[in-house]
């Protein structure tokens, strides 16, 4: 089985990596001079859409154009794979810009090159058949199984649901802390330690993925407006209680 991974950014290095341990792996990435796993082929556009499985590991944002791009090209039957962080935005454009002949299944892996960087057992992969006439969806589910990956199989809306509070929040709050410039001490609590990772983990993935985490996922508009209920009712708890101040 030929996999190919189009677009090799920081997720799709570490994914093309991961898959080579069991495939024949071929990546394409609009710059070609890019850098591949000693186990990934670097091949042209035309060459990874003649794969048998196809990996779009590309910016929520650019999905769209690229599936545009290479819609009349895709091998017949061949699997088309999303891993974008949203999921009901990628379904209702695969469905609408796929052709017929071509398979989907849509994916997220819940992990990335930080979190999955020793093992990726145990960690959590979103895995929603789309359209499967060649029987992909138990082929693949066996192989995310025996990647020791736990595959969680719900719909694309109950995705973006959970996700705009399990990991929009997340994101959000380390970019916020961020801006904050925040320094380890020597005085550093666990707590405080935590931040700090919290930080290192979302600021090492571009800032893209941020915007697009926030702009295409239809629930983290309200998840950021109870996010800021919530910091005015703390901070007027906190106004109430303060000490009266002279010239107060």
């Amino acid at each position: 089985m030929k996999v190919g991974v189009y677009g090799l950014g920081r997720f799709g290095f570490f994914w093309s990596e991961l898959l080579g341990q069991k495939f024949d792996v071929y990546g394409y990435n609009r710059t070609l001079s890019v850098s591949v796993p000693d186990n990934v082929s670097l091949v042209t556009e035309d060459e990874i859409l003649q794969c048998n499985v196809l990996f779009l590991c590309v910016s929520i944002s650019a999905l769209e154009s690229v599936l545009q791009n290479i819609s009349s090209r895709i091998k017949p039957g061949c699997l088309i794979f999303d891993t974008c962080s949203v999921k009901v935005h990628p379904v209702n454009l695969m469905k609408s810009i796929l052709p017929e002949s071509v398979d989907i299944i849509a994916s997220h892996p819940m992990f990335g090159p930080d979190s999955g960087k020793n093992s990726v057992k145990d960690l959590p992969i979103v895995f929603i058949p789309v359209r499967d006439r060649s029987g992909y969806t138990d082929i693949w589910r066996k192989i995310f199984l025996e990647f020791e990956m736990k595959v969680i199989e719900i719909t694309a809306d109950m995705h973006d649901k959970n996700a705009a509070f399990t990991q929009g929040v997340t994101h959000f709050i380390g970019r916020v802390l961020n801006e904050l410039n925040l320094k380890e001490s020597e005085i550093s609590t666990k707590g405080y330690k935590s931040l700090l990772s919290i930080v290192e983990q979302t600021c090492n993935d571009p800032l893209q993925l941020f915007r697009d985490l926030q702009h295409y996922n239809p629930y983290t508009h309200n998840m950021r407006q109870e996010l800021n209920d919530s910091l005015k009712k703390t901070m007027d708890m906190l106004a109430k209680a303060d000490p009266v101040r002279d010239g107060d």
